[in-house]
C-alpha cells in the first residue's frame, strides 16, 4: 500500500534511506558525509509530496519504502526514493516510482529529474528515464551523479 508520509515518520524514513544507501556497500565515511543530505525534517514531509510504501506481516505494518516529488509543475524531481534492503527486488521501488510519476503527471509537471546514486541508475532506466548528463553530488566534494530525466510529455525529454 502506499499513502501519503506523516510529519512524525521523518526520523524513521531518515533511517530507512540511511540503511539503503548503505546497503551498496558505502564505508561509514562516505555515510557519515551522505547524512544532512539523507536526512528528512518533519516541516518537509508535506512540501516534498513524501509518500510511503507499507506492508502488513503477521498483523504489524511497517513502511518498506519511501518517495519524494520535489519542484513545482511544469518542471520538478524524484528527490529521494528508498527501498528497506529486506525489500528490495519485491517490486517496491517500481511502485513507489509509478505512483510518484502518476501523482506528477496529475499535478501538472511535464518531467522530472533525478540525481541518481550511481547504483539505482539501471533501475531508472529500466523505469523509462534517460540520462541526460552528470550533476555534482551533494554530499561528496568531486563526485558526480548520474543526472536522469523522465519525460511526463513527449515533448519535454531533451536535456
Amino acid at each position: 500500500m502506499i499513502r501519503t508520509a506523516r510529519a512524525d515518520e521523518a526520523a524513521l524514513l531518515t533511517d530507512l534511506a540511511l540503511r539503503s544507501k548503505a546497503h551498496w556497500g558505502y564505508d561509514e565515511a562516505f555515510m557519515a558525509a551522505c547524512r544532512d543530505e539523507l536526512t528528512l525534517v518533519p516541516e518537509e514531509i508535506a512540501l516534498h509530496r513524501t509518500v510511503v510504501a507499507e506492508r502488513e506481516h503477521d498483523g504489524r505494518v511497517s513502511v518498506i519504502g519511501f518517495g519524494t516529488l520535489e519542484g513545482e509543475p511544469p518542471e520538478g524531481a524524484v528527490g529521494m526514493m528508498f527501498v528497506d534492503p529486506a525489500a528490495m527486488g519485491q517490486g517496491v521501488g517500481r511502485l513507489l516510482f509509478e505512483y510518484v510519476i502518476a501523482t506528477a503527471r496529475d499535478s501538472g509537471f511535464n518531467r522530472l529529474t533525478i540525481d541518481a546514486d550511481p547504483n539505482a541508475e539501471p533501475f531508472y532506466l529500466a523505469m523509462g528515464a534517460v540520462r541526460i548528463g552528470e550533476t555534482p553530488s551533494g554530499s561528496i566534494p568531486g563526485r558526480v551523479l548520474p543526472l536522469l530525466a523522465v519525460a511526463l510529455d513527449h515533448r519535454a525529454v531533451t536535456g
